[in-house]
């Protein structure tokens, strides 16, 4: 059964890791410098962790880091999983559930995505306010376990208020500017179209992406307040001047990395 799965999945880490993390952190497409502001840090290459997922997408190591920022215990998972690598939905999510059972009740996650509000330019970061799941799937599909959640869980607030609050604290304390917007998904892997980008924007989506919106369903089910921010690494189709490349979103990434991992050290340093 899935519960067991994740249950020897978490017996497994917690052999490895002695302090149960309270916080999680997705870190998505050439974000994944957060992990040099870790202390004490213990690296779990996802191979090793029993019935785990395993990515291939360039730009993301495949690791749970755990360690500490600030006083809190901290697992960053260095790459994600997505549905357009043919991963099932629970494959998809399935650290998140890993997370929960380690004891992580805050979960933030990031992403490099395209930008569709046309006050949004490359390099921009942006607090999700909401998303728009236009997979046509859904993680929680399928037989329930109450041991994990509600049969019919509420998303009024899938990104907590709470917390985009003491995001922007930081923010403003840091000097950092931001946006905030909704985010779609796009199943990828290829890039929207102009037409698909007109659609979403009449849809009310800021933002698009392949990614972030399954772990953020799974995490609001499992009871876990949710924090997401996305980096804008390029303006999407009929927006944009250019062609996209993969290439292209990563080094956008990588440059606005830089304030986005100060944004989320300083956040969860100084966590109450």
């Amino acid at each position: 059964m899935f519960y067991d799965k994740v249950k020897e999945s978490s017996d497994y880490i917690r052999e490895r890791v002695q302090e149960s993390p309270e916080i999680g952190v997705v870190l998505g497409s050439g974000l994944g410098s957060l992990v040099d502001m870790m202390e004490d840090k213990t690296v779990i290459p996802y191979q090793e962790i029993p019935n785990f997922p395993r990515s291939h997408v360039e730009g993301h190591a495949g690791n749970l880091v755990f360690g500490r920022i600030g006083r809190k215990h901290v697992v960053a998972m260095q790459g994600r999983f997505h549905y357009y690598e043919g991963f099932a939905m629970k494959e998809v999510t399935y650290p998140v559930y890993v997370m929960k059972m380690l004891g992580v009740g805050n979960l933030i996650v990031t992403n490099a995505c395209g930008g569709i509000n046309p006050s949004f330019a490359p390099g921009d970061l942006m607090l999700l306010t909401d998303y728009i799941n236009m997979l046509g799937n859904n993680p929680l599909i399928g037989e329930n376990d109450e041991r994990l959640g509600v049969r019919f869980p509420d998303m009024s607030e899938s990104y907590s208020r709470e917390l985009i609050g003491r995001a922007v604290l930081e923010a403003q304390k840091l000097g950092i500017s931001y946006k905030k917007g909704v985010y779609a998904i796009f199943s990828g892997p290829c890039y929207e179209t102009a037409a698909e980008i007109r659609a979403y924007e009449r849809l009310g989506a800021d933002a698009i992406g392949m990614s972030t919106v399954p772990e953020t369903i799974a995490a609001n089910y499992l009871g876990m307040k949710v924090l997401g921010i996305a980096c804008i690494t390029n303006m999407a189709t009929g927006i944009a001047k250019t062609k996209h490349t993969h290439e292209e979103v990563v080094r956008i990434a990588n440059e606005s990395s830089k304030n986005l991992c100060k944004w989320v050290d300083n956040l969860i340093t100084n966590w109450e």
